[in-house]
């Protein structure tokens, strides 16, 4: 019998390599932006073109930020908000 039966209990044994911990860490950060830069697009009603016509950049572009697939900067974070008319808020856990 597989001893992992559920995903989480693989994740909990697999984080128990630091590792593994450190680049599942890492990854977290990069979805839950993503997660949240999407989330915010879809609550103002634009699509990812028109988000990236606003940011003056691609539609891929904002495709791979929502995908975690691209590296943003602070900046460009900064620009999103702005679009948002929000504020990032960074904080140290």
């Amino acid at each position: 019998m597989n001893k992992y039966k559920t995903f989480r209990n693989h994740l909990r044994a697999e984080l128990k390599n630091s590792e593994f911990k450190k680049a599942y860490g890492r990854e977290d950060f990069i979805i839950r932006v993503a997660v949240q830069i999407a989330q915010e697009r879809q609550k103002h009603c634009l699509t990812q073109k028109e988000l990236a016509k606003k940011l003056h950049t691609s539609q891929q572009t904002i495709s791979r930020i929502e995908q975690g697939d691209q590296n943003i900067t602070i900046g460009l974070i900064e620009r999103i908000a702005e679009v948002f008319g929000r504020k990032p808020v960074l904080k140290f856990n």
